[in-house]
Formats: C-alpha cells, structure tokens, sequence
C-alpha cells in the first residue's frame, strides 16, 4: 500500500474568532469601561461638599406618595432641617412641580413637610412648575430674580447620587456666577439607591448633551 504523502503546513497563528463577534465584544467592553467611570464621577460627587456661606437653600423635589414624600424626598428634607438647625436664617427655595401621579406639587409638599417641623412659612419658596432637574435649577433662578433675592452663595439638597448631575447643570444654569455647596442625603430605601445609582450614569450622560 502506497503511503499518503505528507504536505508541509506552514503555522499560520492562532486563528481568531468571527470579526462581528470581536467587535461585539469591543463595544461591551467601550460601554462597560464607560459606564465604570460615570459611576466613578457620581460616587464622588454623592458627599457633602460645603464652601463660602450659603444665604439660599435649594432643596430639589422627589416622588410624592398619597401620604407624603416619599422616603427619597423625606431624606431630602431631614437633611435639609439638620443644616437649618444651626442656620435658620437661609432663604430656602423648594423646588418641584406636579407630576401625573401627584396630588399636590412636589414643592408644595416639601413647604408642608418644612413648615411641620417648625421652618417659617415666609422664608420659604414654592418653585412648582419643573419636571426635571434641569427645570428645578432654571426655573429657581427665575423665581429668585423675579422675587429680588440677591446671592452668591448657595447650597443645594439632594440624595448624594443627584449631585454630580446637579453640580454641571448649576454651573450652565447660573453661569459660573456663584458658589455652590452641596448636602448629600442618605438614600433609606435600599432598592431605590441601588436603582438610582445604576440609572444616575446615564442620566449624567443624556443632561451633558440636552440639557442647555
């Protein structure tokens, strides 16, 4: 029997997989990467970060249930009375208006709350006609010029995954023209902080390219 003649194969390398499926796994790699790194920026900017001397307390406005904030929004404003305690004279802006699910606007529910535990009624703002944080930030400029409160000098609430959103937003709403300090809330409820900082990257993305 004839032996079968042996060819000689040059190595041509380890054979790679299908280029879809390299270029799949570039792109879930980018957004992955991506994705690390805003959430970097938020974990960051989600602590207290106080400057100056605020004279204007901004408290942005969260989910309001039947009977009352929400544990999000309550966060919001027991911090917000932590920090009154020691400087009860801010003009305080509460900011938030009424959503299809809402039976009074988020601002007007956080004047309740306020004025509940002991905040006077007359140093307090109502900002009731936002939807969105780029709404509260806009619209709270307009209703302190529109009132004739002069400052430079503000401190905003909200839980400590909003901020870093909240501080790029004020800088193009107020043009850089003040000093801005932050009060980060706890966040209570567990599945909302776990489902906010997951959404939070996204959001900071969507408000860097269409919220001007």
């Amino acid at each position: 029997m004839r032996k079968r003649r042996q060819y000689y194969k040059p190595y041509g390398g380890r054979r790679s997989g299908p280029i879809w499926l390299l270029s799949l796994l570039a792109v879930v790699l980018i957004f992955v990467l991506g994705f690390v790194v805003l959430l970097g920026i938020v974990l960051f900017g989600s602590r207290d970060q106080l400057s100056g001397q605020p004279q204007v307390m901004v408290i942005l406005g969260c989910k309001v249930e039947t009977w009352g904030p929400s544990i999000l929004l309550q966060d919001r404003l027991d911090k917000a009375l932590d920090y009154l305690e020691d400087h009860p004279d801010l003009t305080i802006v509460v900011a938030g208006g009424q959503g299809d699910d809402e039976h009074v606007s988020e601002a007007q529910c956080m004047y309740d709350y306020l004025t509940g535990h002991g905040v006077d009624g007359g140093q307090i703002l109502l900002e009731d006609q936002s939807h969105n944080t780029w709404e509260n930030l806009r619209y709270t400029r307009a209703l302190l010029e529109e009132q004739g409160v002069e400052a430079t000098d503000f401190v905003v609430v909200s839980n400590g995954f909003h901020l870093a959103r909240v501080r790029m937003l004020w800088e193009r709403a107020w043009d850089g023209e003040t000093t801005l300090s932050t009060l980060a809330a706890p966040s209570s409820h567990l599945p909302s902080r776990l489902s906010m900082y997951i959404r939070e990257p996204f959001a900071l993305v969507k408000s860097f390219f269409f919220d001007r």
